[in-house]
């Protein structure tokens, strides 16, 4: 594409398209940008329009373009295309950071994030001025400009506080130390001036404010994996003026606002984010400056509102008096019974409390409240920062803490039993102070792991949380529902199991709840007892216990999905998936109306999928339909395909991305339980598996080659007599993948099943093109994954079409060509096959180019005969090689950035480990010895005396144990 007006003018009609809520409009246009997206200048066209453009719109939607742009296409991953071509690359790079610093704020924070994005792969060795450019730019005394660098600047370190430690990160971040940290501490200096010389000057303070938070950040960051030398000779200038910045009020930067936190808040929540992690990781050096910043933040914790505001401010201003009070060496500052009453008393109780906010989120805002609730992301909430107050001042003080808080729970419980109606938040801040205080240690999967010996849970489970589930309405006080719900689920260990029993109906009861947190919460809770693991492994509640509740638990689950706001409720789903796989048979007489149920689901959102749990559990709840009736009457399958592929074929006409590669693999479920032949319908579909556009996308790679499978082991004649036009197109998808070290070992499992499922007759004429291509692979990149794959193909081939084929293949390619690949891939690198069938199939292979490959005995192979046996008894014996050399680290390609459907796999449609070699040969120890008695009997004497000559005696020893085990002699 050329920087020509008209390429400018296309662009922006494009573009324009996009934003279009007509999606007739907006697809071509999107499928329009990303054809051309691999165009030379398509980048810097996107990059004029947002200089140039003079409608705004088009700005802001070239720049977000150019970002996901960026992010999909920068990082070159080997074997795929390089979309963005090397002079577009040097040119982008020339010019962004100015360009950026130029834009407007909405197209600067885009554009920050791009060079960020750059930056992660190119930074420092690709990019090595970017850095100069960055700190040249402090010097223009434009705080827009000195902004946007600090913006970049954090976008681009912050990943310093969540890598591991390497040499590579170490010298990276002295780079940037070394050119960075003095700048930064000037201006830090320089800005804080500026703040007392315009302190009446609000616009002034709110860029100079601006900035110090992104300084504070940037802080964070550089001083994350290790104290550096620099901050640490300059700590005194950074931590008075953070002290002074924490004690700071100017009435200009007071916002009215009550639920947005202003540029005030935002700086003293970072700063307490920094004295945090300066009390964990270097409290030695950070002693001398401790007492004042725990005066100061205590302060603040005391004067601090209730506004929803400052939420993010309190909770990091207690999450750093939890990090204080656990280490041992603070403990005298918290060990007076006053300090621990004034705390629990000012900081604790009251940042429990449900406030008008929670309840406004509880009810209008249900999916984000059970996000921070359930799974944790409440970092930044009140709640949560107290909670792990309680845990960190039980640490050393248990006794008096619990003594302290048992009379505020006791005070709480009284006050609500006077007038629930108007009380029940005295009873959800009980609730949670007493949760807070019995649980010190907590996973996801099992809920709490270690529990506070003086808190009596079973007591407080019966006496205050069952009558709350047991009311007669399961809509009224919602919150107390869903604490009473969420006791159940976090406590699942500690209660007794004939109180979980009582608590399943009630359970079950409030599926059907008004309140979207209530049922959801429900659902989760029975997902997490189902799962629950009982003595010797089994699950601890039994299909037999819920005998009695199976109809009423799928028809509430049902009904739950049909509730308002809950009709892709990931939970839900989940719920109905661990149902089923918990009661297995007993769902059966129901399948036909859950089947139709599911795929009514199906069918709504495929049309515009964006909830991926649920879509996966979705999926995942068919498969087990699928299997649990199958297993229990293989003919069933019929009834699934006529309920299920109507809407595959619309999934698949649509092109509905998200969806194929499940499609694919409950396909590949349905086709496996098929015993004889293909049905017509499977075939009709073979053609359009074979679409190379299908295999462009990395997602539908793992499901698509089961699929194919699927057809070879229960189709292969069927496909050589009706579809043999199509054999060659086959081997073209084998020689795509096996051209990617990323999917080789995908080409590999087809070529295996062509070679054990076709006709021989039908794939003749291309074996030794198969074999070509292999040794050219292995000649252009060898790699440890590849030749496992090869080792195991060449040995299935042997066992297919016997030894001396495999010899005579491989010298008709290049004379003694056999004698090679024994010598240089075999005989070294069999140790390395892994896998029980895998290395099943190497023993038997090897056998029978030991035992039934007339060269092996009488030609220059000879020499390579007992070298071959001792590395198959090595096989047998030895442990399994497993290192890799150094410069084959993959990137695991479900790492790489981008929007590219990543493959999942759907854990109920599981392959069943396949063993070609099963009928014949059960021990591989006993079939080699059977087999060399065999051949001493043709041969009589050669055995013996090959072996006595170069054998070592370990392995003889093996070897004659094998022989004893087989009753058979060598003659």
């Amino acid at each position: 594409m050329e920087l020509s007006d008209a390429n400018l003018q296309t662009l922006t009609e494009y573009l324009k398209k996009t934003l279009d809520p007509d999606p007739a409009i907006r697809r071509p246009a999107e499928k329009f940008l990303e054809s051309v997206e691999g165009s030379q200048n398509y980048p810097l066209l996107l990059l004029t329009l947002l200089e140039k453009s003079q409608e705004n719109v088009i700005k802001v939607c070239a720049s977000v373009t150019f970002k996901n742009y960026i992010k999909r296409n920068w990082r070159i991953v080997e074997d795929e295309p390089n979309k963005i071509c090397e002079s577009d690359r040097i040119a982008i790079k020339a010019n962004i950071v100015p360009l950026m610093l130029s834009s407007p704020e909405q197209i600067q924070k885009q554009l920050s994030d791009a060079i960020s994005i750059i930056g992660r792969e190119d930074f420092p060795q690709k990019w090595p001025d970017l850095l100069t450019e960055m700190v040249n730019r402090f010097q223009s005394g434009d705080f827009h400009v000195i902004n946007g660098v600090l913006r970049t600047a954090h976008s681009l370190f912050k990943r310093y506080r969540h890598e591991f430690k390497s040499n590579e990160l170490w010298t990276e971040i002295k780079l940037v130390l070394d050119a960075f940290a003095l700048p930064l501490t000037n201006l830090f200096k320089a800005t804080i001036e500026l703040c007392s010389t315009h302190a009446n000057d609000a616009s002034a303070l709110k860029v100079l404010f601006s900035s110090l938070i992104l300084i504070a950040k940037l802080f964070y960051s550089l001083n994350f994996q290790d104290l550096p030398e620099f901050f640490e000779d300059n700590m005194e200038t950074w931590m008075t003026n953070f002290h002074t910045l924490l004690t700071l009020d100017n009435k200009l930067l007071q916002t009215d606002d009550e639920e947005e936190a202003g540029l005030l808040e935002l700086l003293k929540s970072q700063i307490c984010d920094n004295a945090a992690l300066y009390a964990q990781k270097y409290d030695e050096e950070f002693q001398p400056y401790l007492p004042r910043f725990v005066t100061a933040i205590w302060n603040l914790l005391v004067t601090t509102g209730q506004e929803v505001k400052y939420d993010l401010l309190v909770s990091n201003a207690i999450q750093f008096l939890a990090s204080v009070c656990e280490r041992p060496h603070y403990k005298h500052l918290f060990e007076d019974q006053n300090t621990l009453t004034s705390i629990c008393e000012k900081v604790i109780v009251p940042n429990m409390e449900f406030r008008a906010a929670d309840e406004e989120a509880f009810e209008d805002n249900s999916e984000e409240y059970i996000r921070r609730d359930l799974e944790g992301s409440d970092i930044d909430t009140r709640r949560r920062a107290a909670c792990d107050l309680v845990r960190g001042l039980c640490k050393f003080f248990e006794g008096p803490v619990t003594g302290i808080f048992s009379g505020y729970v006791n005070s709480m419980l009284q006050e609500y039993a006077k007038n629930p109606s108007v009380n029940w938040k005295h009873k959800d801040a009980a609730i949670y102070l007493v949760t807070s205080l019995a649980s010190k240690a907590q996973t996801q999967k099992h809920g709490i792991t270690q529990a506070n010996e003086l808190v009596n849970l079973t007591e407080f489970f019966v006496n205050h949380i069952q009558p709350d589930l047991k009311s007669a309405s399961v809509n009224e006080f919602p919150v107390l529902k869903a604490d009473g719900i969420k006791y159940i689920m976090i406590f699942r260990n500690q209660v007794p199991k004939e109180q979980l029993l009582v608590s399943i109906p009630l359970l079950i009861n409030h599926l059907q709840a008004e309140s979207i947190v209530v049922h959801t919460y429900a659902a989760h809770a029975l997902e997490r007892l189902f799962t629950m693991r009982g003595t010797n492994n089994t699950t601890l509640i039994t299909a037999a216990e819920m005998a009695p509740f199976v109809e009423v638990l799928l028809t509430n689950l049902f009904k739950a999905l049909t509730l308002p706001g809950s009709s892709e409720n990931e939970y839900i789903m989940k719920a109905i998936m661990r149902s089923f796989s918990l009661l297995q048979e007993s769902i059966i007489p129901y399948i036909p109306s859950v089947i139709t149920q599911l795929t009514q689901k199906l069918l709504a959102v495929s049309k515009n999928p964006s909830k991926p749990h649920f879509n996966h559990y979705m999926f995942e709840s068919i498969c087990l339909s699928i299997r649990i009736t199958c297993k229990a009457n293989p003919d069933a399958v019929g009834s699934f395909e006529e309920a299920l592929f109507m809407v595959f074929t619309e999934i698949l006409q649509n092109d509905v991305q998200e969806f194929i590669p499940y499609v694919f693999q409950v396909m590949s479920l349905l086709l496996e339980m098929h015993k004889n032949e293909i049905p017509r319908s499977y075939m009709a579909l073979f053609p359009h598996l074979l679409q190379p556009v299908l295999w462009e996308r990395t997602g539908n790679i793992p499901p698509l080659v089961r699929l194919l499978q699927a057809y070879l082991e229960r189709g292969a004649n069927t496909i050589a007599s009706a579809a043999a036009d199509k054999i060659p197109g086959l081997l073209g998808v084998f020689q795509k993948l096996i051209a990617s070290k990323a999917n080789d070992h995908q080409g590999f499992y087809l070529l295996n099943s062509i070679i054990e499922h076709m006709p021989p007759e039908s794939v003749d004429q291309y074996r030794k093109q198969i074999f070509i291509l292999l040794f050219q692979r292995l000649q252009n990149s060898k790699t440890t994954k590849f030749i496992k794959s090869f080792l195991v193909f060449i040995n299935l081939y042997c066992i297919k079409y016997g030894a001396l084929a495999l010899q005579e293949i491989f010298d008709s390619i290049q004379p003694k060509m056999f004698g090679m690949v024994l010598e240089k891939i075999i005989i070294p690198e069999i140790q390395k096959v892994s896998g029980q069938v895998e290395k099943k199939i190497c023993a038997v292979g090897i056998t029978k180019i030991l035992t039934e490959c007339p060269p092996m005995m009488d030609t220059e192979y000879t020499k390579l005969w007992t070298p071959l046996l001792q590395a198959l008894i090595g096989l047998f014996e030895l442990p399994e090689d497993d290192t890799i050399p150094d410069e084959e680290h993959f990137i695991d390609i479900e790492d790489t950035p981008g929007y590219q459907t990543a493959f999942s796999q759907l854990a109920f449609a599981g392959k069943k480990e396949h063993d070609p070699v099963g009928q014949m040969v059960n021990n591989p120890r006993i079939h080699l010895a059977q087999s060399l008695h065999k051949l001493s009997t043709a041969c009589p004497g050669r055995v013996p005396s090959m072996l006595s000559t170069s054998l070592n005696a370990e392995a003889l020893q093996y070897l004659q144990g094998y022989l004893q085990a087989a009753s058979v002699t060598l003659l």
